[in-house]
Parts: structure tokens; C-alpha cells; sequence
């Protein structure tokens, strides 16, 4: 008779501890999403080939690093460990919710086996709809300034006027806009 080794069906995938960032991890995350769109991203038909790599506002917030990556496939809301107050291991494929000034946003959690643990925000994917970098880094700087909550720039004067009996798009709107929600 063949006896059966128990397993739990669901045991909780392991958790790889994160290691705290002291250094700015912009040119970190710029040089492996370079390396991801040379090697294994430049021929997806979803890709935008307008876009390139870049990383904006790494900023510490509580102790942790957060910022807006550009990629020619996603433009994503960062975190990544510190250090500090906001960061939680949690499994890859995990979420967690953060309070963050502009309210709570859900997190997922990934583990890359080159850059480690870090946790993301999708706010655009796929980026077709944007038409080139300048574009791409205003809407990352609009997320970051909702995301913090501070005073939306003034609209540059080449930008057309908001519509006649159109309400112009509050920054909450703007952000619902991004994460895919209509009012």
C-alpha cells in the first residue's frame, strides 16, 4: 500500500524578507527595465515603442522609497523598502493597502530576482494611449503630486482650454482617472 504524504493545499507562498534601500534606487530600476525592454519586452504587440525606460520623484516617504516607473508596457506608482515605516513583507502576488495623503491605495507585492522585493501601483497599463516620454512624465508628475498631495501645476499655456459647461478634472478625478475608475 502507497502511503500518501500530506501537503496544505494552500500553503502561503515563502517570503524573501526585503533589504532597506539607503541609496536613491532610480538608476537601479531605470538600468533593469532597460535590460527587461532589450531582452524580453521590445517585441510585445501591447508595447508602446514611443516610450522608453525612466524612473520619476523617487522621493523617501516615511523612510521608504516611492516614485513612478515608465516603461514602454506600464507606468507604475514604486515602493520599494527603505527602511522605514511604510513597507510590509508580504508574499509576491500578495496585496496591501497604504494610507497615503491622497488616500488608500492598493499595493502588489512582486519579487524579481534582480531587483528584490518591491510593491506597485498600477496606474496606466498598457500605455498605448500615450503619445511620447513628455507626455508619460506628465502624467507621472500629476500621480506623484495627487499621490502627496500637492497643489496641481498651473496647465502649461499650450494645453487646450477645458471645454465650455465641462467641469475641469479635480486632481481625486484625475487619479480615479488613472487607476481606471470613472466617477
Amino acid at each position: 500500500m502507497t502511503e500518501r504524504i500530506r501537503t496544505p493545499a494552500l500553503a502561503p507562498p515563502p517570503i524573501r524578507p526585503a533589504v532597506p534601500r539607503d541609496d536613491d534606487p532610480t538608476a537601479f530600476l531605470e538600468a533593469h527595465y532597460r535590460h527587461v525592454w532589450q531582452t524580453r519586452m521590445h517585441d510585445m504587440p501591447f508595447v508602446n515603442a514611443a516610450l522608453g525606460v525612466e524612473a520619476v520623484g523617487f522621493a523617501r516617504y516615511e523612510g521608504d522609497w516611492l516614485g513612478v516607473v515608465i516603461t514602454p508596457w506600464f507606468l507604475n506608482l514604486v515602493l520599494v523598502y527603505g527602511g522605514g515605516q511604510l513597507w510590509g513583507d508580504i508574499p509576491a502576488g500578495e496585496r496591501r493597502y497604504l494610507n497615503l495623503p491622497c488616500g488608500t491605495m492598493q499595493f502588489l507585492a512582486d519579487d524579481d530576482p534582480d531587483i528584490g522585493p518591491y510593491q506597485y501601483c498600477p496606474l496606466i497599463a498598457p500605455v498605448t494611449n500615450l503619445a511620447d516620454m513628455a507626455q508619460a512624465r506628465v502624467v507621472a508628475a500629476d500621480a506623484l503630486k495627487t499621490v502627496f498631495g500637492l497643489p496641481a501645476a498651473e496647465p502649461a499655456p499650450d494645453l487646450p482650454p477645458v471645454a465650455e459647461g465641462k467641469p475641469a478634472v479635480s486632481r481625486r478625478g484625475f487619479f480615479r482617472r488613472l487607476a481606471g475608475k470613472r466617477n
